[in-house]
Order: structure tokens, then C-alpha cells, then sequence
């Protein structure tokens, strides 16, 4: 695919070549060479500017509005090497044709949006104002997503963006608290006097015996010690006579 930022054909020299790296006299250190980034933007600026000139008539930076930039996209479209069948195309929508078609080549939507964004940065870079950038308006950012959505047809390659999936919410303190006080909590008291229904079927004879004879045993413990209480008195009633 060709790169968005080739120079129209009438143009000599499609912008000023990159200064080479220099090395400053004396004491000063080497000058490192701007980025990859940096030298597209630069040549995709100068490839703009020499449009508005080669203009009919020129265009000048200041006028320029949304609608020229549509005109250099589509003025671009000329020096693309994505083909783009047709609606009629046999091959229309098809990712992988098994033969070639006279459908027209053009500039891939991908390479359209990086350069508006290197487009609309430069603007800014070289004074132009962010309110009145050409690149970032409305009609231009219509126009992208109606060529993406065309080429995604044509080519039978969506270009929707991959959602990202949210993590799973962990859980807050006060979840925690409220889970656990809903899970732990006491059980149940059972009312006084209704022991029989915790009794097991078939199992409470031998259980009604050992109470009965407990119960028997604590009366006469009882028995016997009134018994030893009468004795005591009994015994006092003796001495005070004897006295």
C-alpha cells in the first residue's frame, strides 16, 4: 500500500528533505534525527501546503475548511494500491479474490486516518489555532467513517474494534460483612418443654427410662435429706428438754 503522504505530480521537490543529523563545533553534542513519526509529519505537511498552492485557483492555509481536505483525500486516491471492488464486482465483498478485476485502486482507510491525525497535529504545531483546525472537523470525520465502512463492504474486512473485556467486580468489604452475616448466624432455640420432637422414632423407651430413674434418684436424695433434717431437729428438741 502506498504511503498517504506521496507527493502530488506536478510537484518538484514535495517538500524540503529532512536535515541530516549535525554535529555542533566546539563543545556542543550531536543533534539526534527526529523520529519515524516526526519525518512523516513533516512530509505529509509539505505534500498539503504544495496542494493549496498547486490549487485551481491557489488556496490559501487560512481559508482552507473541511471540504478541501475531502477534496485532498479523495485527490489522494489516485496514488492508493488497495483495491476496492466495486458494487457490481463478482468479487464485491469477497477478503480474497482468486482472480484479479478492473475494479480501481485506492488509498486504504487506515491510511487515511493516521494522516489526519499527523495532518491535524502539524496544523496546530506551525499556529493554527485547535478551533479552527480543518482536519479535526466534523464533515471530515463523516467522511472516514463512511470510507471505512465502504471499503469494509467492498473488501469483506470489518474494521469494528475489539471490545475489551470488564473485569469481574471484587467484592467490597461491606459485601463481605453482609455475606457473612447472612451465612453464620445462630440457630434456633426451641421453645421449653417440647424436647419430645428432637427425639429420634423408634429410640425413646430406653431414653424415658434412664430420665425416670434420674428423676427417682433426685427425689430420693431429697427424701433423704429431709430425713437427716428431722433427726437434727429432733435431737435439739431432746437437749432443750434435758436443760
Amino acid at each position: 500500500m502506498e504511503p498517504t503522504s506521496a507527493a502530488p505530480p506536478d510537484s518538484t521537490t514535495g517538500g524540503d528533505p529532512d536535515p541530516s543529523p549535525s554535529t555542533g563545533g566546539g563543545g556542543g553534542g550531536e543533534v539526534a534525527p527526529p523520529s519515524r513519526y516526526e519525518s512523516q509529519k513533516r512530509r505529509d505537511w509539505n505534500t498539503f501546503l504544495q496542494y493549496l498552492k498547486n490549487h485551481k485557483p491557489p488556496l490559501a492555509l487560512g481559508r482552507c475548511s473541511g471540504a478541501h481536505v475531502i477534496e485532498f483525500l479523495k485527490y489522494l486516491d489516485q496514488f492508493g494500491k488497495t483495491k476496492v471492488h466495486a458494487a457490481g464486482c463478482p468479487y464485491f465483498g469477497h477478503p480474497s479474490p482468486p482472480a484479479p478485476c478492473a475494479c480501481p485502486l485506492k488509498q486504504a482507510w487506515g491510511s487515511l486516518d493516521a494522516l489526519i491525525g499527523r495532518l491535524r497535529a502539524a496544523y496546530e504545531e506551525n499556529g493554527g489555532r485547535p478551533e479552527s483546525n480543518p482536519f479535526a472537523a466534523r464533515a471530515v470525520r463523516i467522511y472516514l467513517r463512511e470510507v471505512r465502512e465502504a471499503q469494509a463492504k467492498a473488501r469483506g474486512i470489518p474494521y469494528e474494534k475489539k471490545k475489551r473485556k470488564r473485569p469481574a467486580a471484587l467484592p467490597t468489604a461491606a459485601n463481605v460483612s453482609v455475606a457473612a452475616t447472612q451465612t453464620v448466624q445462630p440457630p434456633p432455640q426451641r421453645p421449653s418443654g417440647d424436647d419430645s420432637s428432637s427425639l429420634p422414632a423408634g429410640g425413646g423407651g430406653g431414653d424415658n427410662s434412664s430420665s425416670s430413674s434420674r428423676v427417682g434418684a433426685s427425689s430420693g436424695s431429697a427424701a433423704a435429706g429431709s430425713g437427716r433434717a428431722t433427726n437434727v431437729v429432733t435431737s435439739a428438741a431432746a437437749s432443750s428438754t434435758v436443760l
